[in-house]
Order: structure tokens, then C-alpha cells, then sequence
């Protein structure tokens, strides 16, 4: 009987906003020690699981934790979970494996790579014989001292992310073949200097990214290729050596890994101008949609993204929605805990003043001033139906919604990461009858509103998400990345090897 030690550290971080990411965050998001571990059954956790105990492997749990995306993580907040998470590694000695699910775009303060600091931390533990592998998140940041200090990364194939399940499947049955000597892992990363929003990342055919997946794919199981995950590098992170491309795995087979990395990154770089989104600013978008018939028209304020780490706090594109008279029903999300305050000590069916938005991470707006409605307010909980999350309580805080014209506004106390509907669901707001939506993805809101939508407009707006890296002000990723750099070259990828 194997012994598995279980954990995971997984949040992903913005370098631009939003806010810090301290131990609340992720107490918030889920935080899960010992049995409470054993008894996840969905997300990537659920998966690894599933497999462990059909395998009758004995599981030592470490932690489990996950937050919404947000700003770094905070120094304290890390050495809490890292030195926990390690604590109980040690206590679990000796094992026979480590498997760990995590994002790869995660930072601290005290850690630009928070992924690489933990591995070689779990690596140094138990030494340079025992097997550990990851699942990451098809946006991690995968670097050096990430390949150097672990045996086989698995990646999600789907975005919008709906694998996380069957990733930690693959991610525990490949520690399982390698603890049973049917692989000799060899594990190549070739990358090339693509840094791009993920508006036209989605795996889903036709687009430039699904092109590369579906490609890539077709290399799994062939010969002694085990394994190969795709990479959109997670773009809101300002770090050196940033990239995507493709992670080979083979059997004892290093050139082939080698090979097969930098043909796909290659092909991957062949693909970076279809990779750029069409923008629009919201006034422009609006004018577009009010010539449609019908809604709902969704206007894709991903700058203010909160699965990116975002705060969710803009108001751009409100303010534009306020100039227009004759709109009809526009459903619009707002994170202000102040102005949520305000509500509930209002109460519902009280018309109220507010100054609104910026409150959070001011350095992208000015708030606007509205007056309307309390038509409700409510505690913010509810659970995700799918994706990542699945099963699992989401909170968004003390919630309100404000009515001030044709306008239901969702104001919030905490971003939360958007999956469907659920968070307009349980506001009560009737969004299929909407003109306009405003949501605040890149993707999800492809699936959340695919019965129902007739157009969709991405915009061009302030914040640290934004669709297009172009406004973006770097300090550390070199300068020679698309399409930062529209004249970027690239003669070939920059690799990473495991340790033999």
C-alpha cells in the first residue's frame, strides 16, 4: 500500500491590483485540513481521490487551500500555509509519493515563484527518490526551479476550466505508474515570448488556442510520449522568463520530449497574432448592441476581472450605460463594501445615495455618485454548479442590489471567481431578460450566457485584467515578448529539463 501525501496551495495572483491575498482570503475561499481533505469529491482534489482510494493507497493529508485570484499573497500569509503545509509533510514521513494540486500563476511578497519556493521546499523534505506531481492551471507560469524540483506536471486542457476532475485523475494515475516503475518520467517545457490576454484562449474549435491544444493532444500515447499540456501564461504577473508554449512528458525519452516540446511551442508562436482580441470602448459597444434587437448583449469588461485577480470594483462601464437614456433592463456587478454597508443599514425599499466603485483599487478610477432603490439585500453565499469550484460554497459578503433607472446594479462586499450565473441567480436577478449584461471575464462568460446572448463586446477599459497587455507596464518580463513587441522574434524555445 502506497502512502500519498496530499496537499495544495492554489490561488492565482495579479501583479498589477487588486487586493492582497491574506490567510481571510483563502479561510473565505476554502481552507481544509485532515479528514476534511479525504472528503472532497469534486475539483481536482476530487479527482486525485478518486483515484488514490481505488488504488487502496494510504493518503496522508497535508492542507488544501484556494482562494479567489487576487493580488500577491501576503508574507504572513504564506509562511502560515507553507510552513503548516510542510509541518505535516514531516509528520507524514516516510511516504512514497507527493501530490500536490496547484495553479503555477500563484506569487507572494516574499516569493515572485510561490509554486517553485514550495516544491523545493517539499523537495528538500523527502529527498531527491520520492515522486511528486502537480496539476497546474493551463495559465501557470511554469519555471525553472518548477521543473527542477518535481517529477511530471499535469495541466488542465479546458478553458473555460471544466477538466479539474479528470486533471487530478491523470495527475494521481501518473504518480501511481511512476511509484510502480511503468514510467520513467522525462519531462521537457519549451517556451516561447507570447505574454496575451485570454479572450481567444478558449480549447473549444475554432480558435487559435484550441488549434494548439487539439494538435498537441494528438501526441499523447503515441511512442514514449506519455503526456502534453499546453500553456497560456497567466499575463497580469510581471516576472522574468514569462512564456507559453508546451510541456512534454515521456518514457526514459529525452530527446523526443525535447523534440516534440519545441515543435509545439513553435507552432504555438505561430499563432500570437490571432491570439489579439478586437476591443471596444463601452460607448461604442453600447451604440452596437442598442442597434441589435433583443438582449441580452454582454459587455466584457474583463479589465476588472476578478478571476484574474482583479478587484471588481470598476465602474467605467456603468458610468457609460448611466449616459444612455433608453436603454432597457442592464444587469451590472460592483465590488464596494462601503457602499454594501450603506445598503444594509438603509434596508431594502429605501432609496439611497452612493458614491460607487474604486474603493477597493483606486488607481483605475474615480467612484461615480448614483442615487436609486434598495431592492435587496442578502448574505452573498451561494454554490458553484460546476468548474473548479464545483459543489463548493462561494462568498461574496454582505450583498445589495440597487435599482436606479433601468439599472440593477449587484454591489458586493468581496470579488468572487465567475463560473455561470450563480452569483446574478441568487441576487434574484432575471438576467435572461436583460438588454445589456456587463461581465466581468474573459471566458466563462461564453457558457454562462451561451442560450441566451446575441452579441457580446469586448471592451477597452482601465484595470489591471485588461484583454490586451499593451497598456500593461511591466518591470521584469523582457521586452522582446509579443505583443508588448510586435517585431518579437523567436528562432527557438527557451527549455527547461527535469533532473535525470
Amino acid at each position: 500500500m502506497s502512502n500519498i501525501a496530499l496537499g495544495s496551495i492554489f490561488i492565482e495572483c495579479n501583479h498589477f491590483g487588486g487586493k492582497p491575498a491574506d490567510i481571510e482570503t483563502f479561510q473565505r475561499g476554502g481552507l481544509f485540513y485532515g479528514k476534511d481533505i479525504d472528503e472532497q469529491k469534486t475539483g481536482t482534489l476530487g479527482g486525485m481521490l478518486e483515484v488514490l482510494n481505488v488504488n487502496n493507497c494510504e493518503v496522508s493529508p497535508l492542507l488544501a487551500a484556494s482562494a479567489c485570484p487576487s493580488g500577491s499573497v501576503t508574507v504572513e500569509c504564506y509562511q502560515e500555509l507553507k510552513s503548516d503545509l510542510i509541518n505535516r509533510l514531516r509528520d507524514a514521513l516516510p511516504v512514497d509519493g507527493v501530490l500536490l494540486a496547484l495553479h503555477g500563476a500563484a506569487s507572494a511578497d516574499n516569493a515572485g515563484d510561490l509554486e517553485g519556493d514550495l516544491l523545493a521546499a517539499v523537495r528538500l523534505e523527502i529527498g531527491c527518490s520520492v515522486p511528486i506531481v502537480a496539476s497546474l492551471d493551463l495559465h501557470a507560469h511554469v519555471t525553472a526551479q518548477m521543473i527542477e524540483s518535481a517529477d511530471a506536471f499535469l495541466a488542465w486542457e479546458t478553458y473555460p476550466h471544466a477538466d479539474a476532475f479528470s486533471t487530478g485523475k491523470r495527475s494521481a494515475q501518473t504518480l501511481l505508474a511512476i511509484i510502480k516503475g511503468e514510467l520513467n518520467p522525462c519531462m521537457t517545457m519549451a517556451k516561447v515570448p507570447v505574454v496575451v490576454g485570454a479572450v481567444n484562449g478558449h480549447t473549444k474549435p475554432p480558435g487559435p488556442f484550441a488549434d494548439v491544444m487539439k494538435f498537441a493532444k494528438s501526441f499523447e500515447g503515441k511512442d514514449s510520449i506519455w503526456a502534453v499540456s499546453c500553456f497560456l501564461v497567466h499575463p497580469y504577473l510581471d516576472l522574468p522568463e514569462m512564456g507559453g508554449g508546451s510541456l512534454v512528458i515521456s518514457h526514459d525519452d529525452h530527446p523526443a520530449a525535447e523534440s516534440l516540446a519545441n515543435e509545439l511551442a513553435m507552432f504555438y508562436w505561430n499563432q500570437r497574432h490571432d491570439l489579439e482580441p478586437t476591443l471596444f470602448t463601452p460607448d461604442e459597444a453600447i451604440r452596437k448592441g442598442l442597434k441589435i434587437d433583443g438582449g441580452p448583449s454582454v459587455l466584457v469588461e474583463t479589465a476588472d476581472c476578478c478571476g484574474g485577480g482583479a478587484a471588481g470594483d470598476s465602474v467605467h462601464t456603468l458610468r457609460s450605460l448611466l449616459e444612455f437614456e433608453d436603454t432597457e433592463l442592464c444587469i451590472v456587478p460592483v465590488v464596494d463594501p462601503m457602499a454594501v454597508k450603506a445598503c444594509h443599514f438603509a434596508g431594502e425599499g429605501v432609496n439611497i445615495s452612493l458614491e460607487l466603485g474604486h474603493h477597493v483599487d483606486s488607481q483605475w478610477g474615480e467612484p461615480i455618485m448614483i442615487s436609486g432603490i434598495v431592492v435587496k439585500t442578502f448574505d452573498g453565499k451561494f454554490t458553484y454548479s460546476g468548474g473548479i469550484w464545483d459543489g463548493r460554497q462561494g462568498d461574496m459578503g454582505e450583498s445589495a442590489v440597487v435599482r436606479v433607472r433601468q439599472m440593477q446594479i449587484l454591489i458586493t462586499t468581496h470579488g468572487t471567481y465567475d463560473w455561470g450565473t450563480e452569483q446574478l441567480d441568487v441576487a434574484g436577478l432575471d438576467w435572461s431578460s436583460a438588454k445589456f449584461i456587463v461581465a466581468k471575464n474573459p471566458m466563462n462568460y461564453r457558457r454562462a450566457f451561451a442560450d441566451e446572448m446575441i452579441a457580446d463586446f469586448v471592451l477597452d477599459t482601465p484595470g489591471p485584467t485588461p484583454a490586451s497587455v499593451l497598456g500593461l507596464k511591466y518591470n521584469h518580463l523582457t521586452q522582446n515578448c509579443f505583443p508588448k513587441n510586435a517585431n518579437a522574434s523567436c528562432e527557438h524555445p527557451c527549455l527547461y529539463h527535469s533532473v535525470p
